[in-house]
């Protein structure tokens, strides 16, 4: 199967430019491919996988790949997808969030078959008049405005600097087909107009023969039509500081029956056999969820090494079974973020007392019953005496008390 053929299979593909021609190019040589994202974040989310994944995949596949962060064109913004205007950051900001994501990437492609480059670096040098004569009069403003990024702002507004983002999108394709041999751009369904427009640009600098394609993703849907990667927690982030790796795993863990097949071909890179084995297991046995843990594994794997999967699945199997006293500290932070939390002292406290104090228990009462009948649990053991101690420098380096109440609800008490 060649690359297109394996695309296709994935789901992969949602429009591409001369194919025919694409597909005899990718047969004859390592092509040079490139896909860009504008540092608006310090770190990349899970929707930059979907083109990023196809980028792998050529990478894999002996290609040239180059990875475009957008220092420049990230200083104006990419009206794409935005129904109003982007507010500008500092550049100060921009390139804080640059150095961020190309370390991002550069753990995600390694080192073989791959260039990571800054489109500042090229931009940042155009003068006012080299962009309007070169490049601006290559575009014509009619053509423009019938770009659906352009066409779907006109109600609402589009200021010129967002305007012109089309061009300076252009000028990077064009750059990178002459500085480094790319042919080939990937990237999102929304960036179709954007990638055209660049092919339009080098075949009036270079003459039609120039050989130049657009590949594009599909738009990404969860089966309940609701946009992929979006939590009601805010977005999937791929530093492990603000997604941390046991929140990265469950997101995964958690797809939909209806989606996790289209997500195992999509975003790992088991082959056909191996999924076709998994999809048997999801209409078989469902409940058993054989295929989301193995998309969990292979995905936090790819992004934050095999110790994190162990490290997450270690995390899940204690807040299963109550058994977290084995969790050390940095696990309680991951697994536990989400909890109700209070605040504790570091004193020695009888634990009904302590139970009112932390407002696990809304009365001594409550506390009373609830521990005779033994539905609390302290670090993991059940206690049923009501002259019990907690000593909170008992477990976790003396940050932490974990209590569950009942077979569920856990409560994190950080100790001050």
């Amino acid at each position: 199967m060649d690359i297109i053929d394996e695309l296709k299979w994935r789901g992969a593909v949602n429009q591409v430019s001369d194919e025919p021609a694409l597909r005899e190019l990718l047969a004859k040589k390592s092509v040079g491919l490139y896909c860009g994202v504008d540092p608006t974040a310090d770190s990349l989310h899970v929707g930059h996988l979907i083109p990023f994944m196809m980028l792998k995949r050529f990478q894999m596949a002996g290609h040239r790949a180059h990875i475009l962060i957008g220092g420049g064109t990230g200083s104006i913004g990419d009206p794409s997808g935005k129904k109003s205007e982007r507010i500008l950051q500092t550049m100060d900001q921009v390139h804080y969030n640059e150095a961020c994501q190309t370390e991002q990437m550069k753990k995600l492609f390694g080192k073989d078959n791959i260039t990571v480059v800054n489109n500042y670096d090229w931009l940042s040098k155009l003068d006012l008049l080299e962009f309007l004569r070169k490049f601006g009069k290559l575009f014509n403003i009619n053509t423009m405005l019938n770009k659906e990024v352009i066409a779907s702002r006109l109600n609402v507004g589009i200021s010129f600097t967002e305007f012109t983002y089309q061009i300076l999108q252009s000028i990077d394709f064009y750059h990178l087909y002459k500085a480094n041999d790319v042919q080939l751009q990937v990237g999102g369904a929304d960036q179709w107009g954007n990638i055209t427009a660049g092919i339009d640009m080098i075949h009036k600098l270079e003459g039609n023969q120039a050989q130049v394609f657009a590949l594009t993703v599909p738009l990404m849907l969860k089966a309940d039509g609701t946009k992929f990667g979006k939590t009601a927690g805010g977005a999937v982030w791929l530093d492990p500081k603000k997604t941390t790796p046991y929140e990265f795993y469950q997101f995964w863990f958690n797809t939909d029956d209806r989606d996790v097949v289209k997500y195992l071909k999509f975003f790992t890179f088991l082959d056909q056999a191996t999924i076709a084995d998994l999809a048997e297991k999801v209409k078989t046995q469902p409940e058993k969820r054989v295929a989301q843990k193995r998309l969990a594994q292979e995905v936090t794997e790819f992004v934050h090494g095999k110790e994190a999967v162990l490290q997450a699945e270690k995390i899940s199997k204690a807040l299963f079974s109550g058994d977290v006293k084995a969790l050390t500290a940095a696990e309680i932070e991951q697994g536990f973020k989400k909890m109700p939390t209070v605040e504790v002292q570091a004193a020695k406290k009888n634990l009904v007392d302590w139970l009112v104090d932390a407002k696990i228990e809304k009365s001594k009462r409550q506390a009373r019953e609830d521990i005779s009948n033994g539905a609390i649990s302290i670090n993991g053991e059940r206690v049923r005496d009501l002259d019990f101690e907690v000593d909170p420098a008992a477990n976790f380096d003396g940050r932490f008390v974990i209590a569950r109440r009942g077979k569920k609800k856990y409560f994190l008490a950080r100790v001050k």
